[in-house]
């Protein structure tokens, strides 16, 4: 029963209106900032490259140290089985759409950090938060708060699913597949490993993100560009095959069954924003943490997740399964990517993307737990912040024994409800944004030696 109520739920939730209204948001907010994103990517990366160390700005991390927690949450199962999931549903053509969704995703992402420096706060304790609950209450007004509180309850649930359980089980699964390694003894370890960074809050949580996220994304841009240049002559015939498909479809072949061009479109825009999650409000959490003392700067390093996690690293996954061939097989999620990197690198191309996977849910794990943490603590204030940390460690081995079906389920129809106040409050909010984005066009204060 509750099944079935939750099932129509996330159809509806995730039905085409809320895929109209994420798309449709950040064109609005590409128009109303006159493309300004897609002109200032180069300007973006001088920005996150000088803000890699701390000073002396209002903030408890770096602003380099904000996006890498950022892309922590969001890189994740999404960039590697979602990709695949969105090719085996829709074709070669999700792609594009995948595509489209990021580029006016960057308005979004860069709304959504502006608003959260803007309108953040100074708890008693000296931490910084910020992110949708305090942009509707103190952007909005008071009469707007439970509209915020409706977002921190959705994001606290749907924390516990999508950013802990479902990744846990992941990084499980994946590791007993390709190295028979027990999946009992893989949830301890990664409850030690995550309750020993999330315990020491938001600052440990970045500073290994810092560390790690380069890394991994690197290294993973690197496997795919190795891939690449293998297919180098068939990369011309790839790009037309995605572009066509994306405003025809694409017929059955081999185990492939076929794909109308609305499927590419409802696969590639929700493939997308699962993967970068702009629009639903989780970034900007992370973003508020920054030191700076200008929202329009830490909202231009903030876009460049969204430009990071879907135009890089998604496109490496599908560059991948439609190089090689294996797109056909009838394989999806990340059974196709497997076979698309075994296919390429013989013998160890299994292991590549279990590991790939288990690093990315690990930061995903991590990355979450702040978002959650700022959810619970803007519902019950600052006494909750050492039993939610509990309770996210202990939750994490409990992930790798759990049937997931009912928990992703749960989680993934809260992960779009917390969108919705956030897509509300950015319309709302949109002439903030354009105003501060003017008005601060010429600002050199945030960061040093600017």
């Amino acid at each position: 029963m509750i099944d079935d109520l939750l099932s129509k739920l996330n159809g509806l939730v995730w039905g085409p209106f809320m895929l109209t209204l994420i798309l449709g948001t950040g064109i609005y907010l590409t128009i109303r900032l006159r493309c300004m994103p897609w002109l200032k990517l180069a300007a973006s990366f001088k920005l996150l490259w000088k803000g890699r160390q701390s000073h002396s700005s209002a903030g408890e991390i770096s602003p380099f140290n904000a996006l890498m927690t950022s892309l922590s949450a969001t890189m994740g199962t999404g960039n590697i089985a979602g990709v695949a999931t969105a090719i085996a549903l829709g074709g070669p053509g999700a792609m594009f759409w995948m595509w489209l969704t990021a580029l006016v995703g960057m308005a979004t992402k860069y709304a959504e950090a502006v608003l959260a420096v803007e309108y953040r706060e100074q708890t008693d304790s000296g931490r910084y938060v910020g992110g949708p609950m305090y942009y509707i209450r103190n952007g909005l007004g008071k009469k707007w708060t439970w509209l915020a509180v409706a977002f921190s309850f959705f994001g606290a649930i749907a924390g516990f699913g999508i950013g802990n359980t479902v990744q846990s089980h992941s990084v499980a699964d994946a590791l007993y597949t390709s190295l028979n390694i027990p999946v009992e003894a893989t949830g301890l370890v990664l409850m030690c490993l995550v309750g020993f960074v999330i315990l020491g809050g938001v600052k440990r949580v970045a500073a290994v993100a810092g560390k790690l996220v380069p890394i991994m994304a690197l290294s993973y841009l690197a496997l795919g560009i190795a891939i690449i240049v293998i297919h180098i002559a068939q990369v011309p015939e790839m790009i037309g095959l995605i572009l066509k498909s994306a405003f025809t479809g694409h017929a059955a072949a081999g185990g492939f069954t076929g794909a109308a061009m609305m499927a590419a479109i409802r696969f590639g825009v929700a493939r997308g924003v699962f993967s970068n999650e702009a629009g639903l409000g989780s970034a900007p959490i992370a973003h508020a943490h920054a030191q700076t003392n200008s929202p329009r700067q830490q909202g231009m390093i903030a876009m460049l997740g969204t430009f990071i996690d879907t135009i890089v690293i998604c496109s490496m996954t599908g560059f991948a399964i439609l190089l090689t061939g294996v797109w056909t097989s009838g394989e999806s999620g990340a059974p196709l990517t497997s076979a698309a990197f075994e296919t390429a690198f013989p013998g160890v191309g299994q292991l590549i993307v279990s590991i790939s996977l288990a690093t990315f849910a690990f930061t995903t794990l991590i990355g979450w737990s702040v978002y959650g943490e700022r959810c619970v603590h803007y519902l019950f204030g600052e006494k909750s912040i050492w039993p939610f940390r509990i309770l996210w460690t202990v939750a994490v081995p409990i992930g790798v024994l759990m049937e997931l079906d009912f928990v992703w389920l749960m989680a993934d129809t809260f992960n779009a409800l917390m969108a919705i106040p956030n897509l509300i409050a950015l319309l709302a909010l949109s002439a903030v944004v354009v105003k501060i984005t003017n008005a601060s066009s010429n600002d050199k204060k945030a960061l040093p030696n600017q």
